[in-house]
């Protein structure tokens, strides 16, 4: 019998790829998303690599605790993975409350929810290193201290890793248990190798290799690289990249992780990365080289709050997980490209 996956916020960017690969590792998956940051794009994208047509999608907000309730009694979940949440930095510096409302009341629901089931339930939560803030020791492990978050969005993934904490801790046993992972992306990139599903971001985007093909394909004029004076080889700020295709994937393996009952601990943390940094200025070049492209590009002021430097060491998720990251760079930009192309219609 196949084990059931509730993926809330499922029809966007990370939501969308994590979808196609648990489909691909044989689970039942159910996708929820209130449509506030995204279209069907991506959700039929799904469909078509899949081949999933009757793909179960519940238009839904999970503020709603009365529709989280009914969303739990049509389907048994067994997992649930949560993207569900407001997710633009300098929003949320401009509306606090937004954000608060909106990624603590939703997540809080789910758990609410989650633990009034018998059976219990396993929750994987979409964390984030923004949590690592400005790094004092590089690479990051999971061990090294949480900053002071630098916005409102990076504060709602902190406090929200501690709920899950905390609500584990207090419903570990008995009927309604609860086992928690959280994932600490690094900086998620790329698209489906087939074109079909990628980040389609609203209005200007918040993200590097968005605002990059854009520029090529001519939507945006000019890219601003933000800060060519940072303490690195070449100026600009490092980060580490992950395939978006290689992140889904690390879901899967956690999981499986908590349905098998493989947890050595039941709450787990894991840093999801590739452990190499690369500067924004290498990224565009490798952009420009394998799709064979000139970029219009200049360096601008630095950008407030930008970390000058920071990525992982994914040897926990490596070793614990089973997990790791696969594909290159090189292929990454190639099917970011391959994606801009796609929804230009060219």
């Amino acid at each position: 019998m196949a084990k059931t996956v509730l993926v809330s916020g499922g029809a966007g960017f990370i939501g969308s790829h994590v979808t196609v690969e648990l489909i691909s590792a044989g689970y039942d998956v159910v996708v929820a998303d209130d449509m506030s940051n995204c279209d069907l794009t991506c959700f039929e994208g799904v469909k078509k690599i899949t081949g999933r047509d009757n793909l179960p999608f519940v238009k839904m907000d999970f503020c709603d605790l009365e529709a989280v309730h009914n969303l739990f009694a049509e389907y048994h979940i067994d997992a649930v993975i949560h993207f569900a949440a407001f997710k633009a930095v300098g929003e949320s510096v401009a509306e606090p409350l937004k954000y608060y409302n909106n990624n603590l009341t939703s997540f809080m629901n789910l758990l609410t929810v989650a633990h009034a089931q018998k059976s219990g339930c396993n929750v994987l939560f979409s964390s984030s290193a923004t949590v690592y803030g400005e790094p004092d020791v590089l690479p990051v492990t999971e061990e090294s201290p949480r900053q002071p978050a630098t916005s409102p969005y990076g504060n709602t993934k902190q406090i929200c890793e501690d709920i899950l904490r905390d609500c584990v801790k207090a419903y570990s046993e008995g009927e309604g248990a609860l086992k928690g992972i959280a994932l600490r992306y690094f900086n998620p990139i790329g698209a489906h190798p087939s074109g079909l599903i990628g980040e389609l971001p609203r209005g200007v985007p918040n993200n590097l290799v968005p605002f990059i093909t854009q520029t090529a394909i001519g939507k945006r004029e000019c890219l601003s690289i933000f800060g060519n004076d940072y303490p690195t080889p070449d100026g600009t700020c490092q980060r580490d990249y992950i395939d978006i295709v290689d992140l889904a994937k690390a879901h899967v393996c956690a999981v499986g992780r908590m349905i098998d009952e493989k947890m050595e601990n039941d709450y787990e943390v894991f840093n999801i990365g590739t452990g190499v940094p690369v500067s924004v200025l290498e990224l565009v070049n490798a952009f420009e080289k394998v799709n064979n492209l000139k970029l219009n590009y200049k360096f601008a002021p630095r950008r407030s709050g930008d970390v000058t430097a920071i990525w992982a060491d994914p040897t926990l998720a490596n070793e614990k997980l089973g997990w790791k990251a696969e594909r290159s760079v090189e292929e990454t930009l190639a099917a970011a490209w391959k994606w801009e192309q796609r929804i230009a219609g060219k």
